[in-house]
C-alpha cells in the first residue's frame, strides 16, 4: 500500500488539499481499515506540522468515526466459575491477578515478586502501558492466594526470591501473554461460559464490578491507571491512597476464605516484597 498522499516522485512539500482529499478517498476504496487510516492521519498531521510547517495541510485530513463494540464482561458468577475452572495454583493465581487487581496481561505477565508490597498492601507495576509506573490494589484475598503459590512454586524450584511472580516453561522468563490468552480460554470453556472470553476480559469486568458496587468513575480510573497529574510524585500520592481504600471485587467472590488457604505461620512477608523469603 503506498501511503504517499499524492503521486510518486512529488516532493510532499508541494502536496496540496486536493492531493490529500484524493488520498484519503483511494485508501477508502482500496478498503483499508478506519483504525488504520486515522493512524496515517495522525502520522501525516505530525509529519506536516513538525517536519514541513504546514499546519494547513494538517487541518485538511480527515479522521473517521466508526463504531466501538462494547466489551465482554462476566458476571460474578462466571469470574468464580472461571476461576474455579483453571487447572493448577499457577494459573489461578495469575488469573485472579488479573481480575483482583484489574491489570493488563503484559502488567500480569510482567510481574516479580519484588513487585508485592504487604506492608501496603499494593501491587507495583513497572513499565505499563506507556512506559508508566503505578500502584494496583493487592487484595487480603489475593494476597493470601499469592503466598500458598509462593510455596508450591518453592517446593517445585520454579520461584525465586528475585524472580518472576510467574514463571514460564522456563524459569528465568516470565510466563508469555499468549500462554496466559490460552489458560483463560481454556478456563472459561471447563467452565461452561460461552462468551468469547481473554484476559483483558477480567479486566473490564473488574472495573465493570467496580462501578456496580458504586465506586466512583474516576477512581475507577485510578485503579486502571488511566488517569495521570501532571506532578508525577503527587500521582503516586493520590494513587496510593486510592487503591487502599477500595475493596477488590475479587474479596467479595468470597473464594479464598480463611482456612482454605493457609500459609504456614512462619512464612510471614518481607518488608518490602509480600512474600515469604525465609522458605529454602
Amino acid at each position: 500500500m503506498d501511503a504517499r498522499p499524492h503521486s510518486s516522485g512529488d516532493s510532499p512539500d508541494t502536496a496540496t488539499a486536493d492531493d490529500l482529499r484524493r488520498f484519503q478517498i483511494e485508501q477508502q476504496e482500496d478498503g483499508v481499515p478506519v483504525p488504520t487510516m486515522n493512524s496515517i492521519v495522525s502520522a501525516l498531521r505530525f509529519f506536516f506540522t513538525q517536519t514541513l510547517d504546514r499546519p494547513d495541510l494538517a487541518r485538511r485530513l480527515v479522521r473517521l468515526a466508526h463504531p466501538r463494540n462494547l466489551p465482554v464482561v462476566l458476571s460474578r458468577d462466571e469470574v468464580a466459575r472461571l476461576l474455579n475452572a483453571t487447572t493448577c495454583l499457577k494459573h489461578q493465581a495469575a488469573l485472579s491477578v488479573a481480575y483482583g487487581a484489574g491489570l493488563r496481561v503484559a502488567e500480569v505477565s510482567m510481574l516479580k515478586v519484588t513487585d508485592l508490597d504487604s506492608e501496603r498492601m499494593l501491587l507495583r507495576v513497572e513499565r505499563g502501558k506507556g512506559g508508566r509506573y503505578r500502584n494496583a490494589m493487592l487484595s487480603e484475598d489475593l494476597l493470601r492466594l499469592l503466598r500458598e503459590w509462593w510455596k508450591v512454586g518453592r517446593q517445585q524450584g520454579v520461584m525465586h526470591r528475585d524472580g518472576w511472580l510467574f514463571p514460564g516453561q522456563h524459569a528465568m522468563k516470565p510466563i508469555s501473554t499468549r500462554q496466559l490468552y490460552r489458560i483463560v480460554v481454556e478456563a472459561a470453556q471447563a467452565a461452561d461460559i460461552a462468551k468469547r472470553v481473554g484476559p483483558h476480559t477480567l479486566r473490564h469486568s473488574f472495573a465493570t464490578h467496580l462501578l456496580e458496587d458504586g465506586t466512583d468513575i474516576r477512581i475507577i480510573q485510578v485503579l486502571l491507571g488511566h488517569a495521570k497529574l501532571n506532578n508525577t510524585a503527587l500521582y503516586a500520592k493520590v494513587a496510593t491512597r486510592t487503591v487502599r481504600t477500595v475493596t477488590s471485587p475479587l474479596d467479595k467472590l468470597g473464594l479464598f476464605k480463611p482456612g482454605e488457604i493457609s500459609p504456614d505461620s512462619s512464612l510471614l512477608p518481607a518488608p518490602l516484597t509480600g512474600l515469604p523469603m525465609q522458605v529454602t
